[in-house]
């Protein structure tokens, strides 16, 4: 009558070898299952700081370095409504004629402020001397910087600036959209010089002559005053350079905001 008691034995220890079984499989669930949540909070949290990073970092240095380029032009009109004013010219369109030409600035010292609508309303940005990624380039107060040695605003030659496409206020981001024609507005505190846009060209990292007097030919007498803005392309990468080359229309004083920015200059 004893006889069939070992199978039940058997049996027994089998299911407790097999919740042991189950226990050592949940113990090693739950490591996995802490381990993924982990990866996934992490992975969150990288998302989250590249989101600030790349949008609302640049959101916020962008705002900061508009009004600081706001501040910097109302000073310079506010300057010259004070001062004698010469002749009253038509403010709605830049007179063909010879412009001032300011000498060349210290290094980092903020002498202009660039329009150009095409980018946006308000859009509006700090020239400072030199490109000097930290002082200017990446500067909160500036983010765009003009090539030491190239002609400034007016003068024969090429007047040439950088900025980034994209980081530290996203400054030229869509300069691509330009359109022919399109009118460029680059304020000192000598009044404003009007260049309009006339192409794109694409250039390795390495082909610098594109800021020569001559674009591409330095050893060519220039003839023509013009305008060339740099940046990286495409956005997020630094593979080639955006070139937009921009021809000088005209100037107008100070006090004579050019009517196409009037809104965004006087805030009217």
């Amino acid at each position: 009558m004893t006889a069939p008691a070992e199978p039940e034995r058997t049996r027994a220890g089998s299911r407790r070898a097999a919740r042991r079984s189950r226990r050592k499989r949940s113990a090693g669930e739950v490591v996995l299952t802490v381990i993924g949540e982990l990866l996934i909070t992490a992975g969150v949290l990288v998302g989250l700081f590249l989101g600030w990073q790349v949008w609302w970092n640049n959101l916020i240095l962008s705002g900061q370095q508009t009004s600081v380029a706001e501040q910097q032009s109302k000073k310079w009109i506010d300057d010259a409504v004070r001062a004698p004013r010469a002749t009253p010219t038509d403010p709605s369109s830049p007179q063909a004629v010879d412009p001032p030409v300011m000498a060349q600035p210290a290094d980092y010292e903020a002498f202009a402020v660039l329009y150009i609508p095409r980018l946006g309303a308000d859009w509006k940005r700090t020239i400072r001397q030199t490109v000097d990624v930290e002082k200017v380039l990446n500067s909160y107060t500036a983010g765009v910087g003009h090539y030491p040695g190239t002609q400034m605003p007016g003068g024969v030659g090429n007047f040439a600036v950088a900025g980034h496409d994209s980081g530290w206020g996203n400054t030229f981001i869509d300069l691509s959209k330009l359109h022919l024609g399109d009118r460029i507005y680059v304020q000192t505190k000598d009044g404003w010089y009007t260049y309009v846009f006339r192409n794109f060209e694409f250039v390795q990292p390495t082909q610098v002559q594109v800021i020569a007097a001559v674009p591409h030919h330095p050893d060519v007498q220039p003839v023509d005053r013009l305008m060339t803005i740099t940046t990286c392309n495409p956005p997020f990468h630094a593979g080639e350079r955006l070139i937009a080359y921009n021809v000088f229309e005209g100037f107008q004083p100070t006090q004579d905001v050019p009517s196409e920015i009037r809104a965004a200059v006087t805030g009217g």
